[in-house]
């Protein structure tokens, strides 16, 4: 053999004995629910998977805001102002007090209501638009109630208030459906506002042009979260400016303003329920569950390894954790009314029902479970969900039903109507 040859023949052995290595030593047959909890098999329990180790951190976790049912009443109040103080820090809304005023753009008469779209500027080259439904009888002489209407993942603010088209010169739906939220209450009486999602409707991007019905919120998320915000935070500060435009408003009832969200929209919704302790009531049209167990609980890995995420990164809010759950914000609303209509885990509305009494106000917190669920014996009780779960799993021990994952108005309206007339007796 030349040295030429031995040459080639010592670069390419190396590579013949791996691939010869590699045939006859193969990977076992990966089995998913080996790996669904997450454990370390060495003796001092110490993990060398990244993954492992960061779940121990999860695990060491004690919300600095968690309500805690022993809490007595003369400490309430200030538990409140701590979980405020927090909310705000981690939302870090923007000044925004010398604004444009918002802008009419256009008007439409609807029967028995009159249909606005207005613009809101609450950024220097942001035009933000959002939809006003004022019923014919609202005036300053006669103000009435008003719903802020937020809508769930890819919905707009014309699916909700029952129009066709973001122009309003285009006839309005003939028969709207369940999720027409905005249209349902402004039917009632009551003044409806009505906002896209940041990402979301005339807030899409391409992907509208495109003629796709999702929506990108990856990216403008990931951008948040470089810039140190988040989704939620930059959503819930357009929502907060426009809400502060409807407080000026004449005909708004203003000790009457009601917040309303469905799905996604459930999370600006507890956002400006927290930081604004005038509003009056609040509609929570989605199931209700700890975020921070269901990180800790969905483990299962796919067929190729990959472990259930919990959430998409449109809900991630660095800091969130250290400082509070869902359940935890919703208890802090107390004692303002607020109805859940999905239903999610006992344990869960049991602590709010606690804060509630605590509050002095028991009655003020309604809940509901999915028709699937209403028999107390098809619902998991614990004091915490098992690890090892996929995301169906979770959903089935949280007591939810996807495929009942709508506008409940026969719940609410009622409800809201009840709320009302307390006032008037």
């Amino acid at each position: 053999m030349t040295l030429q040859a031995s040459g080639l023949f010592s670069l390419l052995f190396p590579v013949l004995c791996l691939s010869a290595f590699s045939a006859s030593a193969a990977p076992p047959e990966f089995r998913a629910a080996d790996w669904a909890v997450l454990h370390s098999p060495r003796n001092d329990q110490r993990h060398v998977s990244s993954r492992g180790i960061v779940q121990t951190m999860l695990e060491d976790i004690r919300p600095a805001c968690g309500f805690s049912p022993e809490m007595a009443p003369e400490a309430f109040p200030a538990w409140q102002a701590k979980l405020r103080e927090a909310m705000k820090k981690l939302m870090k809304f923007p000044p925004h007090a010398h604004l444009p005023a918002p802008v009419l753009v256009e008007t439409a008469q609807r029967e028995h209501y009159r249909a606005e779209k207005w613009e809101a500027y609450p950024f220097p080259g942001a035009a933000v638009p959002f939809l006003v439904l004022i019923p014919d009888a609202a005036s300053a002489e006669n103000p009435v109630p008003v719903v802020f209407c937020i809508p769930g993942s890819d919905q707009t603010k014309e699916e909700l208030a029952a129009e066709t088209s973001t122009g309003l010169s285009q006839p309005p739906v003939e028969q709207p459906g369940s999720n027409a939220m905005a249209y349902h209450y402004v039917k009632q009486g009551w003044a409806a506002i009505v906002v896209d999602n940041a990402g979301t409707g005339e807030e899409g991007d391409a992907e509208r042009a495109a003629g796709r019905s999702s929506h990108d919120y990856e990216n403008l998320a990931r951008f948040l979260l470089e810039m140190d915000w988040s989704w939620l935070g930059y959503t819930s500060y357009t929502d907060q400016c426009i809400l502060d435009w409807v407080k000026t408003r004449p005909w708004v009832q203003k000790n009457r303003i009601i917040l309303s969200g469905f799905s996604l929209g459930t999370e600006p919704m507890m956002v400006l329920g927290i930081l604004n302790p005038d509003i009056f009531a609040f509609v929570y049209n989605d199931f209700l569950c700890r975020t921070l167990e269901r990180a800790k609980v969905m483990t299962m890995p796919d067929n190729r390894g990959v472990r259930s995420a919990p959430n998409s990164i449109r809900h991630l809010i660095p800091g969130f954790w250290q400082q509070f759950d869902f359940p935890d914000i919703v208890a802090a609303l107390a004692p303002r009314p607020v109805i859940c209509t999905e239903g999610g885990l006992d344990r869960d509305f049991k602590l709010i029902s606690s804060a509630y009494r605590i509050a002095g106000a028991a009655e003020n917190f309604q809940y509901r479970h999915q028709p699937k669920f209403a028999d107390a014996a098809q619902r998991w009780q614990g004091a915490r969900l098992p690890s090892g779960l996929d995301r169906n799993a979770f959903f089935r021990l949280a007591n939810v039903d996807t495929r009942n994952h709508f506008f409940k108005k026969d719940l609410v309206i009622p409800w809201i109507k009840s709320l009302l007339n307390q006032e008037h007796k």
